[in-house]
């Protein structure tokens, strides 16, 4: 096992492992054991009673946070024409077409979502291999194939994230940033927590949300109570 810092181990003891927290409870302790000296990410993860093996047991949406995550996402718009301008005036990245294509088939993924007309997906769809693996690829599901790209870079660049459940069945989220007031990310964790809740498949059986976690980027983790779905702004 890795050796902690003392830092960590610090943040660790202020956190009674055998505890399930409320959600403001849990955001507010993250915020407090937070061992790094910048302002780190605070991330959730869940375990859901899935089998992401079987389609109808897959979950994956988009939630906008309420609050951003507290970082500036990098979009790039595969569209040409008024909609490469209307992109270029939303305030993407990187807009395109044939000439995006090449460069990413080369490996390039300096970006953190994508955008596609519907007319360019014929196009798009040969970059599965390498923007399905990143999570990158556009899909209507999740809003990022539209022909109304404004909205599309606007919804992202305002806090708009997507999640894929993972083969182990679990989701990983984005709520903020450790500098967030504490109602603020309780807030974020709400509407995320809300459109999880949403789309359980009717497939799965048992109990949905097994388990979950609150942390900081290189902080201990603080089980969150599963069974709270109501009122998370609270103690």
């Amino acid at each position: 096992m890795a050796k902690r810092s003392k830092a960590y181990e610090a943040a660790a003891a202020k956190i009674d492992a055998e505890k399930f927290y409320a959600p403001f409870e849990a955001v507010t302790l993250a915020k407090d054991t937070n061992p790094s000296k910048f302002d780190a990410t605070v991330e959730v993860a869940f375990r859901l009673g899935v089998d992401p093996r079987k389609a109808d047991q897959m979950v994956r949406g988009t939630v906008n946070l309420p609050h951003g995550t507290g970082k500036v996402s990098r979009v790039l718009v595969f569209a040409t024409g008024d909609k490469a301008e209307a992109a270029i005036a939303a305030g993407a990245d990187f807009v395109g077409s044939d000439d995006l294509i090449e460069k990413i088939q080369g490996g390039w993924t300096d970006f953190d979502a994508a955008v596609a007309t519907p007319d360019l997906m014929g196009k798009v769809g040969r970059l599965g291999k390498v923007l399905g693996p990143r999570n990158l690829m556009p899909n209507p599901k999740t809003g990022t194939v539209t022909a109304d790209v404004a909205k599309a870079v606007n919804d992202i660049k305002g806090g708009k994230i997507d999640f894929r459940v993972d083969k182990h069945s679990n989701l990983h989220f984005i709520i903020g940033k450790v500098s967030f007031d504490a109602i603020k990310l309780a807030e974020n964790y709400a509407a995320a927590l809300e459109e999880v809740l949403r789309l359980k498949p009717s497939a799965s059986k048992g109990r949905y949300i097994q388990k979950a976690t609150v942390a900081t980027t290189f902080g201990p983790g603080i089980s969150v109570d599963p069974n709270v779905t109501k009122v998370l702004t609270e103690v």
